[in-house]
């Protein structure tokens, strides 16, 4: 000690640099959420000129249905232009023999393989003949509808495109339990397409196949993966039947699914990444469920995962990629700044063909 009061500038320095680092630590912790929000959101309007066109049309169709506001529009309408632009494609195609086939084969040699998630999915799909087609479509098709964008001035023939999917027997594929370990999100996602388009309505076997595969009695043993699998997978039941944030959901028709999700809260927080326990609290809002208090922990989780510097919330990795990091990005900017209201649509005014 008394050399230290005969250096005091050492002491003061010693004491100044705790202080400093005490206040950086605590300080993402400390902000609003809503204010950690208006920072990613500001990072991410300036840089989104500059994104593919896929994460402008991911970034602009939520920010539309959380805000309402006329600016992401202009994004809107350049989606439903090249969606019409396909769909019109894939119309025409399917009054070729053997166009589905074709474009199912094409679908999985183009399909990613950088992970090996990646890489289970491809084999997968690969043993599910038009299936990889038969989703593609339904997705297309269900985005058109939620465009407003899915009649006979917009896409002339389109119920051939429907007719296509009605012939497909989806039952098989969304109810195996090798697809659901690896493709549980998607599963979630396709099945709610089909009944919002009107071709078929699995959704009460297809979440009876998932609660078999996934009983709260086997958690103990699922790995890092398939837990997180299981988790996105629950998230996406519920954002899907939303119709991607463009209503809320009954409280009681997924209770199973949020009592889950409280009950083992811990284990999310500490196993799942940002995108997924961000969904996990979006799932509570779409319940209209703000006030439970699994919410507030998982924002104050998602703001401490907040980087400051790069103004927006980095991957597990550290990564900051502003096109990499867009989808964990815009959820973040729902849960921590979630309306009073939803807005549909868009639905475009666009010319027809």
């Amino acid at each position: 000690m008394s050399r230290l009061l005969h250096r005091p500038s050492l002491l003061w320095l010693w004491v100044l640099a705790l202080l400093v680092g005490c206040a950086l630590e605590g300080r993402t912790t400390a902000w609003p959420p809503a204010e950690v929000a208006a920072e990613i959101r500001a990072t991410y309007e300036q840089a989104l000129p500059t994104l593919p066109a896929g994460k402008q049309r991911h970034y602009a169709q939520r920010l539309y249905r959380l805000s309402g506001d006329d600016r992401y529009l202009p994004l809107n309408r350049a989606y439903g232009q090249r969606l019409l632009t396909s769909l019109r494609q894939e119309i025409d195609g399917l009054a070729e023999p053997g166009y589905a086939a074709r474009r199912a084969r094409e679908k999985v040699a183009d399909y990613p393989t950088r992970s090996s998630k990646q890489q289970r999915r491809k084999r997968m799909l690969g043993e599910w003949g038009e299936i990889g087609y038969a989703k593609s479509l339904a997705f297309q098709l269900t985005q058109a509808s939620y465009h407003g964008l899915l009649d006979e001035q917009h896409l002339p023939g389109y119920r051939r495109a429907l007719a296509y999917l009605e012939s497909v027997d989806f039952r098989p594929f969304l109810t195996d339990p090798g697809v659901m370990e690896v493709y549980a999100a998607q599963v979630a996602n396709l099945v709610y397409y089909l009944h919002h388009l009107g071709v078929a309505d699995l959704r009460e076997p297809v979440i009876a196949a998932f609660r078999r595969h996934y009983p709260p009695a086997r958690d103990g043993e699922l790995s890092r993966a398939s837990f997180r699998n299981k988790i996105y997978g629950m998230t996406h039941f519920v954002i899907a039947a939303s119709d991607y944030y463009q209503r809320r959901v009954p409280k009681e028709e997924f209770d199973w699914i949020l009592a889950y999700f409280a009950s083992r809260l811990d284990r999310i927080l500490a196993e799942t990444k940002a995108d997924i326990y961000t969904e996990v609290g979006i799932s509570f809002l779409l319940a209209d469920r703000e006030d439970h208090p699994a919410v507030q922990r998982l924002r104050e989780a998602l703001v401490r995962a907040y980087d400051p510097r790069a103004r927006l919330v980095p991957s597990e990795s550290g990564g900051t990629d502003l096109s990499y990091g867009e989808h964990r990005n815009v959820l973040a900017i729902m849960l921590l700044d979630w309306p009073g209201r939803l807005y549909p649509g868009p639905l475009l005014e666009l010319p027809s063909q």
